[in-house]
């Protein structure tokens, strides 16, 4: 199963965009599936259902921040690179789906912020683009890391 269907499949479990991302790409982060979950929990729903930027987005960007991130603060090649990255994924999530919030990306439906959890019946599935940006979202995330993997000097 690769990133995407991986993700389809963790969003369809339960988890919410942000997990279902993040959880994904655990291979290559090396958490564990529990620990993933937590860590990307407070992103779903737009972070917390108040429907601002896109949980797919950014339990990408957490993916990108733990395989790409800097951990010196004085390092500004590396934080220019990793900035640099985290552009180019917000560029191409908005490209594709047309907006980086959730509730822009959710305007055809009635969603309110804060509001309960749907339950996830065939219906929610239909009326939402969820699923669709989420596994877009991996995609995206898959071939950025292809790219910058690539980029690095010395290696093939």
């Amino acid at each position: 199963m690769n990133h995407s269907q991986e993700a389809e499949h963790l969003f369809k479990e339960g988890y919410n965009c942000s997990q279902a991302i993040f959880c994904a790409f655990r291979d290559l982060t090396g958490y564990e599936l529990k620990e993933a979950a937590r860590l990307s929990a407070p992103f779903g729903g737009g972070m917390g259902r108040l429907r601002e930027v896109c949980g797919a987005m950014s339990g990408a960007l957490l993916t990108l921040g733990y395989l790409y991130g800097y951990d010196d603060p004085g390092d500004n090649d590396v934080k220019h690179d990793h900035y640099r990255l985290v552009r180019e994924f917000a560029q191409r999530f908005e490209e594709r789906f047309g907006a980086l919030r959730c509730k822009d990306l959710l305007k055809t439906v009635s969603v309110t912020p804060g509001s309960e959890p749907e339950a996830r019946t065939p219906g929610f599935y239909e009326k939402r683009p969820c699923l669709r940006i989420v596994a877009g979202s991996a995609e995206i995330l898959d071939e950025l890391i292809a790219e910058t993997d690539a980029e690095k000097p010395g290696e093939e």
